[in-house]
């Protein structure tokens, strides 16, 4: 056989998808395995949501629609950004994608030239550095300050020539922390001045405890340069839909419109249905589920800290992110063989020493986890 791509050759499998997959694999077994490492909530989707889908397979809804999706839903997710988001836009800026992680893979492959370079701020999101790579920029990595997970100038630092773009992700996957207001303003000064592009990723928007969720796009004219990345997965359990969205410039809605046309062609027809329900009916769905997650957080981080631990700024999303120092991976390893309780080691987002625990999961499967972590300790 002829040598295959090796862009793709050099990029490694997801480590979260990975590690879930063995404690999968000793469940099947019938090992009694608490996993703790996937980001997927354990709701079910609210019953509104899939009824309306329902209704759109009963009246014919299983056909081709428009590639950047269905006009009810554009205008759904354009008027959510104008009120929610404090960004301007219209409906011709909006494009639907089959996740938030299409979208971030369709904006880099629209925006991003060969040697481009992409500031990343860890700990990072496992695919951003594969989504860069494989639209042939060069990924940059930037060390957030383990204690404030803040932008400070030290950023300053990583900026050259070939810069194009910075990657934000608030609340962040893994560690849970919110860019402030100082740290977006920051963000937003070195984009202008160095006339970058920038990529935020807000999936977590909704799932924040006690903090103020602020767009990068809503400070000054950062709309002019901002890919805004948002969906569906988290914040109304739909993870399986695979139905999210990116909000840009016209320009480079335009770019991603073509990489989306000759790719995937748009998401699924009736699940966009799915997406205008979840978007323009009852949002009491997601204050449930998001105090839910909030009573959940505040038992886990509490007991993590009772055993010593230390624990990055929970503020958002639904992680724990804990410095268990030293070796995470053999650290994760023995949690998983000998504790039974699998999580994903910061080695996945360019931290070692740490260790991310989802607490999406029942408050029973915590203190399990809990009683379990602790007797290996």
């Amino acid at each position: 056989m002829r040598e295959l791509s090796g862009i793709i050759s050099g990029i490694a499998p997801s480590a979260t998808l990975e590690i879930s997959d063995k404690a999968r694999q000793m469940q099947r077994q019938g090992i009694d395995v608490i996993s703790l490492s996937i980001g997927e909530p354990d709701f079910d989707t609210p019953a509104h949501i899939k009824e309306a889908c329902i209704q759109a397979l009963t009246r014919g809804e299983t056909h081709y629609a428009p590639s950047n999706g269905i006009p009810e839903l554009l205008s759904a997710i354009s008027r959510k950004t104008e009120q929610e988001n404090k960004i301007t836009c219209t409906s011709g800026q909006v494009i639907v994608t089959c996740g938030a992680k299409n979208a971030i893979y369709d904006a880099m492959v629209a925006v991003l030239n060969p040697g481009d370079e992409v500031i990343i701020l860890d700990p990072s999101w496992v695919s951003y550095e594969p989504c860069v790579r494989m639209a042939g920029g060069k990924p940059v990595h930037h060390l957030l300050n383990s204690k404030t997970f803040q932008v400070d100038e030290s950023i300053l630092d990583k900026i050259t020539g070939k810069t194009r773009m910075i990657v934000i992700n608030s609340p962040s996957n893994p560690s849970g922390a919110i860019l402030n207001r100082s740290s977006l303003g920051l963000i937003a000064d070195m984009c202008e001045d160095y006339d970058l592009f920038s990529l935020s990723d807000e999936i977590y928007e909704k799932l924040i405890y006690g903090r103020e969720h602020i767009s990068l796009g809503s400070i000054r004219d950062m709309a002019e340069r901002t890919i805004t990345v948002n969906g569906f997965s988290k914040a109304y359990a739909m993870t399986g839909w695979r139905l999210g969205w990116a909000v840009a410039p016209q320009a480079i809605i335009n770019q991603m419109s073509k990489v989306q046309q000759h790719s995937i062609s748009h998401p699924t027809t009736f699940a966009m249905y799915g997406g205008v329900a979840a978007l323009t009916c009852d949002q009491s769905c997601v204050e449930t589920m998001r105090n839910e997650f909030h009573r959940r957080r505040d038992y886990l981080v509490q007991e993590l800290l009772l055993m010593g631990y230390t624990v990055a700024p929970a503020e958002g999303a639904f992680y724990a992110y804990v410095n268990t120092g030293g070796d995470d991976i053999g650290t994760a390893r023995k949690w998983l063989e000998k504790g039974l309780v699998a999580v994903t080691p910061g080695s996945a987002f360019n931290t070692p020493g740490w260790q991310r625990i989802s607490y999406a999961t029942s408050m029973g499967h915590l203190q399990e986890a809990v009683r379990r972590i602790k007797s290996l300790t």
